[in-house]
């Protein structure tokens, strides 16, 4: 992967959640943490959510001996912190597997640390059966001066989904006061106004991240949280600074829909 040429990126976005993408299918590049915050910095890297290196299972030694998908999604944060899931990254990563031909599609199955998920990658859109999500108890986060009452859900990775009257005077910049009793390695934050029972809108605090356009896990943790109040299941309209996400919940599935696209690609010395 490297040499006089650099490394060879991607870059892509699902509903504006971006990502560098870093093919090396046999799992010979090295990614320290600040390496991905390099890559991620928006002034003086390529700027990102997160760095998704493309690796087989076989040469990925954490799931080297899983053998349930050719392909693993080792998915990085901005800070260069490793992160269990990411809903539109691998909505992302399959979109890349298809498109460049190392995968046949339309379905293909990934592993991810939260598990075995599988994206069928259609036109225009991909959809992901994610993790079920479990909605748990309450929680809080600490906003400036501010203290918000929450329910606690997982979706591969923890969220605390926020009711508000409208998110967007909210000042999201400032650092979250995220309990690290409940959440020992925090959480993303969602603050979520209810349109309709089937259609939210949201903005998203992303853990080792900050504000970002979209979050997909948030999104499947704001479904599982709405439908629960409302009772029942089914589908839910997302609403995200960065376009729009269904999100389709029952007992046994928990499937998150939207668009992906590949924008740019080049080599960095990074």
């Amino acid at each position: 992967m490297m040499g006089t040429m650099g490394t060879a990126f991607l870059k892509g976005h699902a509903t504006g959640n971006d990502f560098v993408v870093l093919p090396d299918p046999d799992g010979t590049l090295e990614l320290p943490a600040a390496r991905v915050a390099a890559l991620c910095d928006r002034r003086r890297g390529i700027g990102a959510d997160g760095v998704l290196r493309v690796v087989r299972t076989a040469a990925a030694p954490e799931v080297a001996g899983d053998r349930r998908a050719e392909w693993f999604m080792d998915y990085r944060n901005a800070d260069g912190s490793l992160a269990e899931m990411c809903g539109n990254g691998v909505r992302l990563y399959a979109h890349y597997l298809v498109t460049s031909g190392l995968a046949e599609g339309p379905r293909v199955p990934i592993l991810t640390r939260a598990g075995l998920v599988t994206a069928e990658v259609g036109p225009g859109r991909v959809a992901v059966d994610m993790p079920v999500p479990h909605v748990s108890g309450p929680g809080t986060v600490r906003l400036a001066d501010r203290e918000l009452k929450g329910t606690m859900a997982t979706c591969g990775n923890p969220n605390l989904v926020c009711w508000v009257d409208d998110p967007d005077p909210l000042d999201l910049t400032r650092p979250l006061g995220v309990d690290p009793g409940t959440f020992p390695e925090s959480a993303n934050v969602e603050f979520v106004e209810r349109l309709t029972d089937r259609h939210v809108r949201m903005r998203v605090v992303e853990r080792g991240v900050g504000e970002t356009l979209s979050c997909g896990s948030g999104a499947c943790a704001v479904a599982a949280v709405a439908l629960a109040e409302v009772g029942g299941d089914g589908e839910i309209v997302v609403d995200v600074p960065g376009g729009q996400l269904t999100v389709t919940v029952t007992a046994e599935r928990c499937v998150l829909a939207g668009p992906a696209v590949i924008v740019a690609a080049g080599t960095t010395d990074l």
